[in-house]
């Protein structure tokens, strides 16, 4: 029997991510036929003997295939893929026992052709984990844009935690090469080809988010380096939002200087908005801990994005070359 769902899994070196993950899927409430599709990225350090302890409790396919990114691994696992609809997620992703029932209680009530499900941090997760969960998801960070209800119409899924359709998968041609900000790319194209997405707030997954932060730095500053290539691949969908956080690490050096010039009041706007941010997290983590550390978050969040986001916009405003020539980095040859 064909199953409805297929889970895609592009793995690279985490073998025991793996085993966390397809842990989970053994105390799903769902009680329907679904297959897992794993994609080995080119790993040095394969996943064989996880998957064999699985194979006998859930329907498992897996694939070894050369090194080209997330993006084109998603693909493959797709194209090999036996369902109809296909739910992509990270190997750093742990799945409440809800998850699938509320996927497939969602899309039968209201179906669509693409989703997206937000993340949170699990009781598990070490400190620094749950203070960058927070500095991602928080509604005084990142206006909750990553399980914004509010957001739901216009909701972009992002590749750790995205279902779509066979159908709106064939239309695209699915992810494109460029790491990070695949998954707005492909959510932007399917929008342009007539197709509807929804957040699916209660089928929320537990990611790990394997940094620290410095990997974290890294990382966002990736993402403010992707956004402008974006807004000139898809006009119209630029926005003043995005030019926030490099205002806000600007705005910040500002009011330390006119501060110690002894105009101390845009420094205590920020001082007030950093206690919001303190108070909020503690509220919601319950631990002084990783409150601090989630300020120290928000700060590296700020600048890292803000910093790339001016480079790349800069860069693609005064030079005549092309995204890939300025940041080869970004882009997987597949």
């Amino acid at each position: 029997m064909q199953p409805y769902f297929s889970l895609i899994i592009p793995v690279y070196n985490r073998p025991e991510e793996i085993r966390e993950l397809l842990e989970s899927l053994l105390h799903q409430s769902y009680d329907r036929d679904y297959e897992v599709v794993i994609v080995e990225d080119g790993s040095q350090l394969r996943s064989d003997a996880v998957i064999s302890d699985f194979r006998k409790k859930l329907a498992i396919s897996y694939y070894f295939k050369e090194n080209s990114g997330p993006g084109d691994s998603r693909n493959y696992g797709m194209m090999k893929a036996k369902g109809r609809y296909f739910i992509i997620l990270d190997s750093d992703c742990i799945l409440p026992s809800t998850y699938l029932e509320e996927v497939d209680r969602s899309l039968s009530e209201a179906y669509v052709d693409f989703f997206g499900g937000p993340d949170t941090a699990h009781p598990d997760f070490s400190d620094t984990q749950k203070a960058i969960n927070y500095a991602m998801t928080a509604f005084l960070t990142t206006g909750g844009i990553r399980g914004n209800e509010k957001a739901a119409g216009t909701f972009q899924p992002r590749s750790f935690n995205m279902g779509i359709s066979r159908e709106a998968f064939e239309a695209s041609g699915g992810f494109g090469n460029i790491h990070p900000g695949e998954d707005p790319d492909l959510s932007i194209r399917l929008w342009g080809l007539g197709y509807t997405s929804k957040l699916i707030s209660g089928a929320a997954v537990y990611h790990k988010r394997r940094i620290d932060f410095s990997k974290f730095y890294i990382q966002v500053k990736k993402f403010g380096m992707v956004r402008p290539i974006l807004n000139l691949w898809h006009p119209g969908t630029g926005k003043l939002t995005y030019w926030f956080p490099f205002f806000f690490c600007s705005g910040l050096l500002i009011s330390v200087i006119l501060a110690l010039g002894g105009f101390p009041v845009l420094f205590y706007a920020y001082l007030f908005y950093m206690t919001l941010i303190f108070v909020d997290s503690w509220w919601k983590n319950r631990s002084a801990t990783i409150a601090f550390l989630s300020l120290f978050a928000v700060i590296v969040q700020f600048s890292g994005y803000g910093l790339g986001f001016f480079k790349s916009t800069f860069l693609l405003t005064f030079s005549k070359k092309k995204p890939q020539e300025l940041f080869p980095s970004l882009f997987f040859k597949n």
